[in-house]
């Protein structure tokens, strides 16, 4: 039972990084009806900079390695480094995809390899974020929130609910209910599904198609700084910016999306909770040694069941 709830809450915090992820690639397919493969490398841009800002700001403040700053610090830097990342999304699409509106799609997507290759190889650079390995500052003291012993005697079992877990699932949690509330319940988000359901009809009743693209992309790319941000708390080991363990989540975030319904909001979270349950439960009671495998084999189950995903719906076209 111990192992159990554990596992369930550490499903909880990786499965709420995968839901944010997510959203930005269902987000950019539900509007241009193509997967955005540099969304993953913005996360990576979230993650190196939260260390860049976090690395320059605290020696500045008086705080070293061996102490911990304020709350506050990591509640500042949060939103700057998702301001960032938006700004970032913003070119990207303004630059990369805009020009491409009408293309065809294969052309859109070498160019979607090209600005993730891209992004890669500039992050190595000396004068972005090199090519090394680094450690981010602790934002957050490891404080245990609660604890609870299951059995007893030598069998006593301990599950730790931590600080970091906990704020990782309540700051995903709250940015996907202003997602939903946004999209469901705004203007704005009105405009973003008309734009989804048909660009040129939503052209003609006076919706500004390129504002409300631009806007996604944004919000998109907010989200996965978040998600960036959050990940470094969790795992303050930052590999360089093309390791492998960066292209793995980007791709487990991809299959969530399309697990989950790809273009769907609601999907996407869905998925990303899913993965995150079998991946991890998968690996503590099979083998860790095939986790990406639980989660691919997932994927192919699912198409194989229901192509559209779990709440995705099919395409009826007229002919």
């Amino acid at each position: 039972m111990a192992d159990f709830t554990q596992t369930l809450m550490t499903a909880a915090a990786i499965g709420s990084l995968y839901a944010l992820i997510a959203l930005g690639y269902t987000m950019v397919y539900g509007i241009l009806k193509f997967i955005n493969f540099a969304h993953s490398d913005i996360v990576v841009l979230g993650a190196w900079s939260s260390y860049t800002v976090a690395d320059q700001v605290l020696p500045r403040l008086g705080y070293d390695s061996r102490t911990i700053p304020p709350l506050w610090i990591g509640a500042v830097i949060l939103p700057l480094i998702m301001l960032f990342c938006g700004f970032v999304g913003y070119v990207i699409e303004r630059l990369a995809y805009r020009p491409l509106r009408r293309a065809p799609r294969l052309n859109v997507l070498i160019t979607a390899i090209g600005v993730s290759l891209f992004l890669q190889n500039l992050g190595q650079l000396d004068f972005m974020f090199g090519a090394s390995p680094e450690k981010m500052p602790a934002l957050l003291p490891s404080w245990e929130l609660a604890s609870f012993s299951f059995g007893t005697g030598e069998a006593t079992r301990k599950v730790v609910i931590s600080l970091v877990d906990t704020m990782i699932f309540a700051t995903s949690g709250t940015l996907m209910l202003v997602l939903e509330y946004l999209v469901f319940r705004t203007k704005l988000g009105t405009a973003m599904r008309a734009v989804s359901y048909n660009t040129d009809t939503a052209a003609l009743m006076g919706i500004p198609v390129d504002r409300v693209i631009s806007f996604t992309f944004v919000l998109g790319s907010s989200l996965a700084a978040a998600a960036g941000f959050l990940y470094v708390m969790k795992y303050p080991g930052i590999n360089q910016p093309a390791h492998t363990v960066w292209v793995l989540l980007g791709l487990k975030a991809f299959v969530a999306a399309v697990i989950g319904g790809i273009g769907n909001v609601r999907g996407a979270v869905l998925g990303g909770f899913v993965i995150a349950f079998v991946e991890q439960f998968g690996a503590f009671y099979i083998s860790s040694n095939y986790r990406d495998v639980y989660v691919f084999a997932l994927l192919i189950g699912i198409l194989l069941v229901k192509p559209t995903g779990l709440l995705g719906s099919p395409l009826r076209e007229k002919v």
